[in-house]
């Protein structure tokens, strides 16, 4: 699965789509097109026969084979500093099951003709944007055209999971080591969610040996979790306090009554832009309620009301009530510091007006203080670090579609170039003007 395990997942995990892969049907077309160049040379007996090639002096030009032409190539991002590499296992199954040729209906398999050398999932490269200083993540030798297909679908699943990955590892380093659950499943489409879920956890448990943390990992939906064994969880969407007239409180209540206990109750308190309100209705109906069962003997059921934490999740382009307006939309409007420190103080003191015996007090405190506050909307490294800076009391953030953020310094694009060619039984170099061949410690041999 990773470095973690030091196992590499299959594809009974990633079910892939062999047959149309095999036909190129995933591929840039000209990668088929060089592929039927070469089956015909191969089958024609051609040999090399141009004046211009850049092999060595001491090399012969003659008999070479271009149709059956082996070569070696490498796999690397350029994506500059550090990169969470995810894709490789996939990338390795696409080899593994579509390496080889047609003849007929017939799929030749080759794939055991193949050298491979990968690192695994999880993984750190590192760049300064010098292709020439890159750090492979897969290495290949063998005949070009019987996995030419391959290029397109290995470079994509490598390009998407590395950035989502590593875009996830950075919000943690924003968010210094606080829980980053996993929201950006409505941002694409459902086919990506289980590599997507599968990338974030890499991510999660990186930054976890890198920083020995414990963070657990939170997706949204059950395909995230796929691939790792993990499960979708979640809170109250909008759409169910509409339900319940806008009633929050009301909302929560019957959500806790019904669902049970192990799902957190977190409540989402800005749907009538007033969050400190709504927080405290929906803190105090739970815990009355909690009371009552704790009274009664019954903790199985009142533990249904212990109220984990609220959600702010502001629009951007509304300021909250209890948000004094001063003027700058960066101060007044969304989840902003103010906001999250009013919403803190309102929790901390809310038992204060509470009518309860005088028995309670301690633990009505306590309870209070206990819920979490987590906030939505926008959230990015930059405006994360910018809470955690000014000491903004979030517990937890909610991030979705900046993970997908494929701009500027989070570009993670994946390259692979062919950079040596076997001739006359020897290896030659073979690259394009600003590559070479490179090397990666971490790389191990597959097969």
């Amino acid at each position: 699965m990773s470095i973690f395990d030091n196992k590499r997942l299959t594809n009974q995990t990633f079910k892939l789509d062999i047959e149309r892969m095999r036909r190129g049907w995933y591929s840039d077309k000209y990668f088929e097109n060089i592929g039927q160049m070469l089956t015909v040379l191969a089958a024609e007996g051609y040999n090399y026969s141009g004046t211009n090639h850049n092999l060595p002096n001491d090399v012969s030009p003659e008999n070479i084979a271009v149709g059956d032409i082996e070569v070696e190539m490498q796999w690397f991002t350029r994506r500059l500093g550090s990169t969470i590499v995810v894709g490789v296992d996939k990338s390795l199954e696409m080899l593994r099951h579509c390496t080889g040729y047609w003849e007929g209906d017939q799929f030749i398999d080759t794939s055991d003709h193949l050298e491979v050398w990968a690192v695994h999932d999880g993984t750190v490269v590192k760049s300064d944007g010098n292709p020439l200083n890159a750090e492979p993540v897969i290495k290949v030798r063998g005949r070009y055209r019987d996995f030419a297909l391959l290029e397109t679908p290995t470079l994509g699943v490598l390009t998407r999971s590395s950035r989502v990955a590593t875009n996830v590892y950075e919000t943690l380093m924003a968010a210094g080591g606080k829980p980053v659950l996993f929201f950006p499943a409505r941002f694409d489409m459902h086919e990506v969610q289980a590599a997507d879920g599968y990338a974030y956890n890499i991510a999660i448990q990186r930054f976890n040996m890198d920083f020995s943390q414990q963070i657990g990992s939170f997706v949204s939906t059950d395909a995230q979790g796929d691939w790792w064994g993990g499960a979708g969880g979640g809170t109250v969407a909008h759409a169910a306090i509409a339900s319940f007239m806008g009633d929050t409180a009301e909302a929560m209540m019957q959500f806790s009554r019904i669902l049970p206990a192990q799902i957190p109750r977190i409540a989402l308190v800005d749907f009538n832009n007033d969050s400190v309100r709504d927080t405290l209705r929906v803190l105090e109906a739970m815990f009355i309620k909690y009371q009552e069962l704790c009274d009664r003997g019954d903790q199985a059921e009142a533990a249904k009301y212990v109220l984990y934490g609220v959600r702010l999740d502001t629009s951007g382009a509304l300021r909250d009530v209890s948000v004094e307006p001063l003027g700058d939309p960066a101060l007044d409007l969304g989840v902003n510091p103010r906001l999250v420190f009013n919403v803190r103080h309102g929790l901390d003191s809310a038992f204060e007006s509470w009518d309860i015996p005088p028995a309670w007090n301690d633990a009505a405190r306590q309870y209070c203080r206990n819920v979490k506050i987590v906030v939505s909307g926008g959230f990015n490294p930059e405006k994360t670090r910018k809470f955690e800076k000014l000491g903004v009391p979030v517990d937890i953030y909610a991030v979705g579609s900046w993970l997908f953020n494929n701009n500027g310094g989070t570009v993670t694009d994946f390259t692979g170039d062919v950079v040596r060619v076997k001739v006359h039984g020897e290896w030659i170099n073979m690259a394009k003007v600003g590559r070479k061949p490179l090397d990666n410690p971490n790389l191990e041999r597959v097969w």
